[in-house]
């Protein structure tokens, strides 16, 4: 076990492979909360530094690099052996039953961002009784009808700007989105984003890439694990273009917090709103953040500590 500072980071034998977690926790009588990374395959322990300091007054944080994603992608001596959403809720079980024993907790609390916020749902729905609530920030609900969405809006600002290359750019890139995911389908994801990105409409890889440098755990591994993991984790993106979360029950045991961007069209915080409204849960409350967009807790540290903060205040007190 590797300590440094306020955090620590530690390998945990879950399901035949070593996971990492890293840990944030300056007081065990905290709550402890799960982040559980988006992607398919992209984990963000790396970029946590960036976004930590006002939560640890709030939560123990930990960050899990995911099967096929992240520090647990390079240590696997199985780095081709990809893994499916049943072998990620299986870990994920086991990951929440080590924390809990670890720092003394009947539950915890599950953040998931993008593609976790998925994986998040799911778990709750299945396994209710392990989980304090459960926060979805930048909540995937349809991935179809996300990317559909997320075209028109960055079509609508590529025509507002009167910019004829990024037009013909968006062009060339024909039907979009395809139904199944595939090679051709991947391309113009990967294009799309870097779209989506220059208009701040979601993802930009730059200023990603400049925060994962900086990084007090960064190794030049996390660089290829993070492009490896993105573009391999074929059995998890072929999962979220068949599944919609509209398909699963609405009727949620425990409360649920989303966290929203107000400027995210990669995961459209409208199509997150409309669903937040047809759910069923003990307590529910959604929060949106100005000028962030899919990654609001880089673009807007302070605002998302807040909302985590309110939060904490309307379920611990």
């Amino acid at each position: 076990m590797k300590k440094q500072k306020d955090f620590f980071s530690e390998y945990v034998m879950i399901n035949g492979i070593e996971q990492y977690l890293l840990h944030y926790s300056t007081n065990s009588e905290l709550p402890v909360i799960l982040f559980l990374h988006g992607g398919p395959g992209m984990s963000e322990s790396t970029f946590a530094y960036a976004f930590q300091n006002d939560l640890s007054n709030l939560f123990s944080v930990v960050h899990w690099d995911q099967r096929g994603a992240g520090k647990t992608l390079t240590k696997s001596k199985r780095n081709n052996n990809y893994p499916s959403v049943d072998e990620l809720l299986d870990d994920l079980f086991e990951i929440v039953n080590y924390l809990k024993k670890k720092y003394n907790k009947d539950k915890i609390v599950v953040l998931g961002h993008s593609w976790g916020s998925v994986l998040g749902t799911l778990f709750v729905l299945k396994h209710p009784q392990e989980v304090l609530y459960y926060i979805g920030a930048g909540q995937v609900i349809d991935i179809v009808e996300n990317e559909k969405i997320g075209y028109e809006k960055v079509k609508e600002l590529i025509v507002e700007t009167g910019n004829k290359k990024d037009l013909d750019s968006l062009e060339k890139i024909g039907v979009y989105p395809e139904k199944n995911y595939n090679k051709t389908m991947i391309k113009k994801i990967q294009r799309i984003r870097i779209l989506q990105g220059k208009y701040k409409i979601g993802m930009d890889f730059i200023p990603i890439i400049k925060t994962l440098l900086k990084s007090p755990i960064f190794k030049l591994s996390d660089i290829f694990s993070l492009f490896k993991g993105m573009n391999n984790n074929k059995k998890l993106w072929d999962f979220l273009f068949k599944h919609s979360l509209y398909e699963e029950s609405r009727d949620y045991k425990i409360p649920v917090f989303y966290i929203l961007g107000d400027r995210d069209y990669q995961a459209p915080n409208t199509i997150a709103n409309c669903y937040f409204d047809s759910i069923n849960a003990p307590n529910k409350k959604m929060f949106f953040i100005n000028d962030a967009g899919h990654f609001m807790m880089l673009d807007k540290p302070k605002l998302f500590a807040n909302a985590l903060a309110e939060i904490c205040r309307l379920h611990h007190n």
